[in-house]
């Protein structure tokens, strides 16, 4: 199954409007997407998406369980 265009955009955006700091898992992502009507299959769409953007640093995977996610910051 290939990314769609602009969910990681979409979560990124939900996120920092949601102002909510610190690692969330999948579940905790969806919900939030939830709240502000954005439409995702299910958190392990999310974790999905979230998981291939740390392969170029945008995101850091916190391999707890459950795991975690936690966008970079790219002013630091």
């Amino acid at each position: 199954m290939a990314i769609r265009h602009g969910e990681f955009e979409r979560i990124r955006s939900v996120l920092e409007d949601a102002d909510h700091d610190g690692p969330l898992t999948a579940r905790e992502i969806l919900d939030l997407l939830e709240e502000h009507g954005e439409d995702f299959d299910s958190a392990h769409r999310v974790a999905t998406v979230l998981g291939r953007r740390e392969e170029t640093g945008d995101v850091e995977v916190i391999r707890d369980q459950p795991y975690r996610y936690r966008f970079v910051d790219e002013n630091n």
